[in-house]
């Protein structure tokens, strides 16, 4: 069997937790930013985990981790 490949768009843009659970970027950062208030933009800096919808299919798309 060959190897099994990363998907490497995936994998810039997700990444692993200790938990197991893959974290990911918030959107709405990227422009038209004066019009959202400095709490929101402190919270969209952060990061979050994937949704549980779509776990599945970060996994598969990142089979080797």
């Amino acid at each position: 069997m060959p190897k099994i490949k990363t998907r490497r768009a995936a994998a810039k843009r997700f990444s692993r937790t200790g938990s197991g659970e893959f974290k990911r970027r918030r959107k709405n950062l990227r422009h038209i930013l004066t019009k959202k208030n400095a709490k929101r933009r402190r919270r969209l800096g952060q990061t979050t985990t994937v949704d549980g919808a779509n776990k599945k299919a970060v996994r598969r798309m990142l089979p080797n981790g």
